[in-house]
């Protein structure tokens, strides 16, 4: 990508599926996105335009400020932003809970199981796809929370957290006892995921590391 995109073509990005990356435009507008590398045309009927990790990046980087005077900047978060993310625990505004949310969730996952269906060799909808290994923090709190885990509050333990890592396909799970973690872990294997109990050296809390599997 040599220059950033159109405003028409910005508006196509940000309107993207948030969990599957799946593009609405006119057929200019997508035939741009994908011969800037920030789109590609699904093989298969009906050939529907998603999402490259660049596409994504774009997608999510902030746009820039229209020059002029300074302003205050408004705080972020996916709960003000109105779209979907799933949570990964220790939020400080999660948002309300309740028949909404898991009708939310479940589209979310169902989504994101097309979309392994769709890019995955042969279809295959028992391993983590592209995306989620693009956002690893996110696809394990979607794995759980549509499982029916409950996430941390921002303040309480009583939940699931997930966090980034230093190594580069997995991601932590904190839990508040040995039991959340094995149901943890059952699910997150259930979905695909290499998930093991590990050690903090020195606070010894236990966790999980957990990683897309592969094969």
């Amino acid at each position: 990508m040599t220059r950033p995109p159109t405003a028409a073509q910005r508006r196509v990005i940000d309107a993207a599926d948030p969990v599957s990356g799946r593009l609405r435009g006119t057929q200019a507008q997508l035939a741009a996105l994908v011969r800037h590398g920030l789109a590609f045309r699904h093989p298969r009927p009906p050939h529907d335009c998603f999402l490259t990790p660049a596409g994504h990046r774009v997608r999510e980087a902030a746009p820039e400020p229209p020059a002029g005077p300074p302003r205050a900047e408004a705080p972020t978060g996916d709960a003000d932003s109105g779209v979907f993310a799933a949570r990964v625990g220790g939020e400080e505004d999660a948002g309300a809970a309740g028949p909404a949310r898991l009708r939310e969730v479940h589209s979310a996952w169902q989504g994101l199981l097309e979309l392994r269906r769709m890019t995955n060799p042969g279809g295959e909808t028992d391993r983590p796809c592209g995306w989620e290994r693009a956002h690893l923090v996110r696809a394990a709190a979607l794995a759980l929370e549509a499982a029916g885990h409950r996430p941390a509050g921002h303040e309480g333990t009583d939940g699931y957290r997930v966090r980034a890592t230093p190594q580069p396909e997995a991601v932590a799970v904190h839990g508040p006892d040995d039991t959340t973690l094995r149901a943890c872990a059952a699910t997150l294997e259930k979905a695909g995921w290499q998930a093991g109990e590990h050690t903090e050296p020195r606070t010894r809390a236990r966790y999980l590391l957990a990683s897309p599997r592969r094969t």
